[in-house]
């Protein structure tokens, strides 16, 4: 049976895609956290003032908001709630490119990671928050979720580090991204920890 607003069922619609990320700020960070993700995004302030502001980097109107609201707190790292959001990239060189440019704005990584299904690059933002930037490593869902489900990922969700600076040279030396883009299998791993 199909649902309707007659008999809706219980399951759920299904959103069309993930629309946008608002993030709170402190008033005294707000500039810092729209300069930041206009430069990490490569992106253009829709509209701003001194309490909000709007970004994009494609067709959609914002996909990043910030918003000053008096009282905030400093990010608690210890905290439970949100830990990042992330954004996918075409291509190893395109994520590799990003890398190089963010790095010449002061942005850095603080962790690389091949998980298997993405080759991923983390970044904090000025307020601690985590941005995943990542390509995807097979050419299709079902690819992926048939590695999700493999006993090399049950042994290791996590994934394989690496350094930037390798994958660069990878690339320039001509090697394939389907080839990169394989994890290495070095067996369990537990969740990392990072110094905030």
């Amino acid at each position: 049976m199909t649902a309707n607003l007659s008999n809706p069922g219980a399951q759920v619609v299904k959103p069309i895609r993930l629309a946008h990320i608002v993030l709170k700020t402190q008033p005294s960070n707000f500039k810092k956290m729209v300069d930041f993700y206009a430069t990490f995004l490569s992106a253009t302030v829709s509209y701003e003032n001194e309490y909000i502001a709007f970004l994009s980097y494609d067709s959609e109107h914002h996909r990043v908001a910030i918003l000053a609201m008096p009282d905030i707190t400093p990010r608690d790292p210890k905290s439970a709630g949100l830990l990042h959001f992330a954004f996918t990239f075409a291509n190893l060189n395109d994520l590799a490119l990003g890398y190089l440019q963010r790095k010449a704005n002061g942005i850095t990584p603080y962790w690389c990671v091949n998980h298997g299904p993405t080759m991923s690059m983390y970044y904090h933002d000025p307020d601690g928050n985590d941005i995943e930037t990542q390509v995807d490593s097979f050419e299709t869902a079902e690819k992926a979720t048939a590695f999700m489900v493999s006993k090399e990922f049950a042994e290791n969700p996590i994934g394989v580090d690496f350094v930037p600076e390798d994958l660069i040279k990878r690339l320039e030396a001509g090697e394939s991204e389907e080839k990169i883009l394989v994890r290495e299998n070095i067996g369990p791993r537990g969740v990392p920890t990072f110094d905030e």
